[in-house]
């Protein structure tokens, strides 16, 4: 296994992207979305010092790169492989000096870096971590000019609107002038949660006063829905999180049985030697409005990644073609 080394820069304008997931985004949910037609995969936010707290270790075992856990050698904080490209990894991140340890730590194994700047939730506001960066616009231009100059390889970041366009808009030409090739922006306020309606005819706005690419984020949850978003947005590149949580074979127009497909990731989970709890968490997650479906029970009642796929066993296979070009992200399906 080799070091990524700085190719074609990623082309961030027309992609459809699989949104950071905590506990979701691991290697087997990205190299799924990536065969039913991601453009781009994001990991879940990593805080910057667990990442630094790492050991990265060739596993020949599994052909994966795995930065390990220093403390107790054996916790995987993330996993790769050459399959999993283009990947994004997302830091979390309170201060340009842990920005850049964390990011000079893990960059020549992915493909580019982000900055979560738009994630409400307590692991990632303490410390002023996430959408808590969002009211002060001197330390997000010291993070992202530190990791623009001192990482080789694409940066971005992920914000949320602001109660003030006019804020948001000048936060966002701010970003620009740093040297970041895109913007992902989730199209909630940050006090917002999931539930509630995304804003997404604000992004033109946002969209038209930078001249990178702006990504939209939010309620995106079949495939008819992309280019929907697109329109109202006005982005080329949409981003799509619960969604592909739901249903990860969304970035398809083919439509898949939800069963086979997360069948899929469980043989993927067991190929790479997903953590349990991640997959749990995952499978919970994607069945947790359809508590009547059969295997829900099993999915609850299950204690390792086995468990889980042989309450699928008679759920039929979903095949893939294998990918007839050198770009291992270029995949075909058919039912």
């Amino acid at each position: 296994y080799q070091r990524r080394v700085r190719g074609t820069e990623i082309d961030y304008r027309n992609k459809v992207i699989l949104a950071p997931m905590v506990r979701v985004g691991t290697l087997p949910f990205r190299i799924l979305a990536l065969k039913f037609g991601a453009d781009i995969v994001y990991s879940e936010e990593i805080i910057d010092k667990k990442l630094c707290a790492t050991t990265r270790v060739v596993n020949e075992t599994l052909g994966t790169i795995d930065y390990v856990s220093t403390k107790n050698n054996k916790d995987v904080v993330w996993r790769t492989c050459p399959l999993d490209t283009p990947t994004v990894v997302q830091i979390g991140t309170a201060t340009a000096e842990w920005a850049q340890k964390a990011a000079m730590h893990i960059y020549a194994d992915c493909d580019a870096i982000d900055v979560n700047m738009g994630c409400p939730k307590h692991f990632s506001v303490h410390g002023g971590m996430g959408s808590m960066l969002l009211s002060d616009p001197e330390r997000i231009k010291q993070i992202l000019s530190t990791l623009v100059r001192v990482i080789d390889k694409p940066i971005t970041c992920k914000i949320r609107i602001l109660e003030s366009m006019q804020d948001t808009i000048d936060l966002v030409k701010i970003i620009e002038q740093t040297g970041v090739k895109a913007i992902g922006v989730h199209a909630r306020y940050i006090p917002q949660r999931p539930r509630d309606p995304a804003h997404l005819h604000l992004l033109k706005q946002i969209k038209d006063a930078v001249s990178i690419p702006v990504i939209a984020n939010g309620d995106i949850f079949s495939y008819k829905d992309i280019e929907k978003v697109r329109e109202i947005s006005g982005c080329s590149s949409v981003m799509v999180a619960r969604g592909a949580l739901w249903n990860p074979s969304i970035f398809s127009p083919i439509s898949f049985n939800k069963d086979s497909v997360l069948k899929s990731y469980l043989e993927e989970a067991v190929k790479w030697d997903n953590h349990f709890g991640h997959t749990k968490y995952t499978m919970v997650r994607s069945y947790q409005n359809e508590s009547k479906n059969p295997i829900y029970p099993f999915i609850v009642k299950a204690r390792k990644n086995e468990h889980l796929l042989d309450a699928f066993k008679d759920v039929p296979n979903i095949d893939f073609k294998v990918p007839v070009q050198e770009n291992k992200d270029e995949f075909e399906v058919y039912a």
